[in-house]
This record gives structure tokens, sequence and C-alpha cells, in this order.
């Protein structure tokens, strides 16, 4: 029994984790969060545009300095994502089975929380320097087609969760 409030409460700590950076980040960082922005401008496989790439009509300068930008932190990110990524995986190897380290997991923890702050500076800089080669008219257009996502991703969560008004 006290196995399964320690594992409750360390799942509570691990969500508030992931949920409090993202919103810190979010609220300190500008109008839009990491997720929104990285989502919005990344390619698809195959050297395909993004769907904001799309619709902010970007020359082919633009398109080559943002795809510079990606490539330039491309190393570092990739590197913080495995990190992080390892050491989930070693949280979870940590909680499987009879037998809890809390200390192992506790310690897995403090070691992700740095490393998720720092993946999200770097994902910051690659979105204000992409903000940069923009154009005040894209930008604008950009924020306009941010506000149309939210109203209806909003509409979506409404229909999906009835009695809730």
């Amino acid at each position: 029994m006290k196995s399964n409030k320690i594992k409750i409460a360390l799942v509570a700590i691990i969500l508030a984790i992931v949920v409090a950076i993202p919103l810190a980040m979010a609220q300190s960082g500008g109008k839009m969060g990491r997720r929104e922005f990285a989502g919005q401008f990344r390619g698809h496989r195959g050297g395909g545009e993004g769907f904001m790439f799309k619709q902010l009509d970007l020359t082919d300068a633009q398109k080559e300095q943002i795809k510079q930008i990606r490539e330039s932190h491309r190393a570092t990110i990739k590197s913080l994502r495995e990190q992080v990524h390892t050491a989930m995986r070693e949280v979870h190897q940590a909680n499987q089975g009879s037998a809890f380290d809390e200390a192992a997991v506790s310690q897995k923890l403090a070691q992700i929380a740095p490393l998720q702050a720092k993946l999200m500076a770097e994902e910051y800089k690659i979105r204000q320097e992409t903000l940069a080669v923009l154009t005040a008219e894209q930008k604008a257009k950009m924020e306009q087609l941010r506000e149309q996502f939210k109203s209806r991703r909003a509409e979506r969560g409404a229909k999906k969760s009835p009695g809730t008004e």
C-alpha cells in the first residue's frame, strides 16, 4: 500500500514538472508557447514545408535562413532530447518491479529538469531567430493564424466535453 502511494506521488511530481516548465516558458516567452511554435514551423520529412511556412508565403531566401537556423541548433537539440529520453527510460526502469527505488527515481528526476530547461531554452532561441527572419506582415499573419488555431482547438475541446458549460 505504501509503495502505491509513493508511486502515485512520484507520478504527480513528474506531471507537475512536465506541465510547469512549458507553462512558465510560455508565460515568460511571449504570446506563443514552444509547442505551438515548434509545430507550426516544423517541416515534414522529405524536404516539405511545414503548415505555417505555406501560410506565410516565405521567400526562398527566408526558407533557406530558417533552414540554416534549424540546422545550427540540430546537434544540440538532438543531444538534449536523447539525454532526457535516456533519463526518463531510467526512471521508468526504476519504477518497474516490486522494489521501488525512490532515491534512484528522485536522482533521475533531478537530472531531467535542468535538461528539459536547456532543451526549452534552445527551442526558444530557434523561435526568436526564426521570428527575426519574418517581415512585420508575416508576423501579423502568423499571429492571426495562431489565434484561429486556438479558437478551433477550443471549439474541439468544447465538443469533446459536453455538459461542462
